[in-house]
């Protein structure tokens, strides 16, 4: 996940910095890639969620609910981006 994240975040670097045409729907695909990666780790999460609560230990259950979501809202802020980027440059 960490190569995907590091990944996607210099490409949306690069169009930013380097790219004038297309810049909009580029970057779209460069947020598509980023949402996915927070989406798995969100995924990830509400595993360990589960199993840190299956054995017990609320505390760390309790930090992995909160990564998880905040990872959520990224994947969900991020998609939608995607979508609004892809529909712009449509037209």
């Amino acid at each position: 996940m960490a190569i995907a994240l590091i990944g996607s975040a210099g490409y949306v670097v690069y169009v930013v910095t380097q790219v004038e045409d297309e810049q909009i729907q580029l970057l779209g695909y460069g947020f598509g890639v980023m949402g996915a990666s927070f989406a798995a780790i969100a995924i990830g999460a509400l595993v360990a969620i589960w199993r840190a609560a299956s054995r017990a230990r609320s505390g760390r259950a309790l930090v992995l609910a909160i990564v998880g979501g905040v990872a959520a809202l990224f994947a969900i802020g991020c998609f939608t981006f995607t979508a609004l980027a892809l529909l712009v440059g449509k037209g």
